[in-house]
Parts: structure tokens; C-alpha cells; sequence
């Protein structure tokens, strides 16, 4: 499968997207400029060694490029240590650095919503009611010239 099929797959069907009835941890990633947000549910197995994603979910009020990136990211953090789902939100980071803010402001988001899902959890281990963590991105995801058009006016 091509990369442009792939994304177009996770855009007509998003995987993932909706609420885990038994999650175990939750955060939200919020661009504070446009109010888009992403929440992330995520079910922790404990029954291992190492605690692992059971299972994953997402909802976002946002973009298609929001969408895409919560379908592709959770596909990505299934399955992994909460290390390893740590290390896939430093690796999503770093790769967004590449890009101009406006383009990776809804990546970002969704991978700090896994982030936030992973902080929580852990929080809750040591209080149980501990709220759900949100980070904010530091990006706008409003290109360029649709702001200085908006300025304009």
C-alpha cells in the first residue's frame, strides 16, 4: 500500500476513533488558538512484566489531518510498553520539528494526547482519582496565508 492509499484509508476509516469503556488513563491534547482537542483512552494490561497499551482510543474535535494522525499514532501505541509509547511520542516529535509549525500542529497534538493518556495513568496509580492530564501544543495549525488574510480584515 502506497503512503497516499494509507492515509487516505485512515481518513475514510479512521481507526480506533470512539471511547474505551475501561480505559485506565486518559489526556487530551489542545491547540489553545482554534480550541481543537484530542482525547486519547488508553486500557494498561498490568499482568506482565511490563505494563503494556491493551487497547486504545481516540475522539477529536479537530481537522482531517488531526483524524488521520489519531488513526495512525493509536494503530502505532497498541501493543506497546508505556516506554515504548513514550518513545513513539519523542520520535513523532522529532519529526515534526521537520515541518512548518501549521503542518504539524495536528500531529503534535494527538501524539501529546498519547502522552497525557500515559502521564494520567501513572498518576493514578499513586492517586486514583488523579485528573486527566492535557498539554497544550506550542504550534498553530492555521496556515500562513489564511491568518494573514484573517488579519486583513
Amino acid at each position: 500500500m502506497t503512503i497516499d492509499a494509507m492515509v487516505v484509508e485512515h481518513m475514510m476509516n479512521p481507526k480506533n476513533y470512539g471511547k474505551l469503556t475501561v480505559a485506565n488513563g486518559e489526556g487530551m491534547g489542545k491547540n489553545p488558538l482554534n480550541g481543537e482537542k484530542v482525547v486519547i483512552y488508553i486500557h494498561v494490561k498490568e499482568d506482565e512484566e511490563k505494563p503494556y497499551i491493551d487497547d486504545i482510543a481516540f475522539q477529536a474535535i479537530g481537522c482531517t489531518t488531526t483524524i488521520v494522525a489519531g488513526s495512525m499514532l493509536t494503530e502505532e501505541a497498541k501493543g506497546l510498553t508505556l516506554d515504548g509509547a513514550r518513545n513513539l511520542v519523542a520520535a513523532t516529535m522529532q519529526l515534526l520539528e521537520k515541518l512548518p509549525p501549521e503542518d504539524a500542529a495536528c500531529s503534535e497534538m494527538v501524539a501529546l494526547a498519547i502522552k497525557a493518556a500515559v502521564d494520567t495513568y501513572e498518576k493514578r496509580k499513586e492517586e486514583a482519582d488523579y485528573p486527566m492530564i492535557t498539554y497544550q501544543i506550542a504550534g498553530d495549525c492555521t496556515p500562513k496565508e489564511v491568518a494573514n488574510e484573517n488579519s486583513a480584515d
